[in-house]
């Protein structure tokens, strides 16, 4: 693992509805087989797993990321770009008000086997 941090970071607007700025902090760069994992003031982990063909995005969408207080969600923005967005335990209210002025769409919960089941039948 080699992370090259930026000095100083390197700030850019982002956001759809209200703009607000976002800090480029660093480049990490992972071997394939090695893992890192980021975690939130409350306790919240993220794993991030780099394999020779790619990459492991999450832990387990019903396992693991739940165990880590993390909730994953496909949303939909107003130019039609899809993401998975991870929801702290305990933020619903931040990311509800997120949503709103974001004009993001929940396309789907993807933290239960039910939820994930239906998706794997469509």
């Amino acid at each position: 693992m080699k992370f090259d941090e930026k000095r100083p970071a390197r700030v850019f607007q982002v956001g759809n509805a209200e703009k607000f700025p976002m800090r480029d902090c660093g480049t990490l760069r992972l071997e394939p087989d090695e893992q890192v994992t980021l975690v939130t003031e409350s306790g919240a982990e993220y794993d991030v797993a780099r394999k020779d063909w790619g990459f492991y995005a999450t832990p387990s969408l019903n396992g693991r990321l739940a165990s880590f207080g993390l909730r994953p969600v496909l949303v939909r923005n107003p130019s039609r770009r899809y993401f998975v967005l991870l929801v702290e335990k305990g933020r619903q209210a931040q990311f509800d008000a997120y949503v709103k002025s974001e004009q993001l769409t929940i396309v789907c919960w993807m933290d239960s086997d039910e939820s994930l089941r239906a998706l794997e039948r469509k």
